[in-house]
């Protein structure tokens, strides 16, 4: 019996059995090309070039079945070991989200909340279950990363709270439910 093939973007959100969110990578760790994945092509594209002595911290992705409020799929920053590549799905748990408001070019603002997750093959990461278990100096740089590519890109990236794990969950709960409305 032959499988259907689902898009990346359709793949489940949360893996209920494991209590983890899948996340998809689209950006890896150290890397200066931004990548976002296009359901409609099936494949990634690059989108922006960050500037000489820029780049990601972190491994950056989506989680799969969900829409924000910005229309596209949840945004993480996942805390792993090593860099993987692009589209590469990676089982993790949620640790928090810092929650902030994005004034575009035109002077319209969103919401566009960034969740933080931490993979769970991660070693290195193991004891972080929640934003407390950090350096403040890691937060701190992981904000200042946003503002300053929000800001690359004519945007203000302004970082209003951090919450933890149960609010990102919520956040992501609600995201399900839109993206099922769609």
């Amino acid at each position: 019996m032959a499988k259907t093939k689902r898009r990346l973007s359709e793949l489940d959100a949360i893996d209920e059995e494991h209590d983890t969110i899948n996340v998809i990578i689209e950006t890896s760790r150290g890397a200066r090309t931004k990548l976002a994945y296009d359901p409609d092509a099936g494949t990634f594209v690059a989108k922006k070039i960050l500037p000489q002595g820029m780049s990601f911290p972190f491994d950056f992705g989506f989680i799969p079945s969900t829409t924000g409020g910005d229309g596209d799929p949840l945004d993480v920053l996942l805390l792993i070991d090593e860099p993987v590549p692009a589209g590469t799905l990676v089982p993790a748990r949620l640790i928090g989200v810092i929650e902030a408001t994005q004034t575009e070019r035109d002077g319209s603002s969103m919401e566009n909340h960034r969740l933080i997750a931490v993979a769970t093959i991660s070693e290195l990461f193991a004891d972080v279950k929640r934003f407390d278990d950090l350096p403040d100096a890691v937060m701190n740089q992981i904000e200042h990363f946003f503002i300053s590519y929000n800001e690359q890109a004519g945007k203000h990236f302004e970082p209003t709270d951090r919450s933890g794990a149960r609010r990102a969950r919520t956040l992501v709960d609600k995201a399900i439910r839109q993206h099922r409305k769609k």
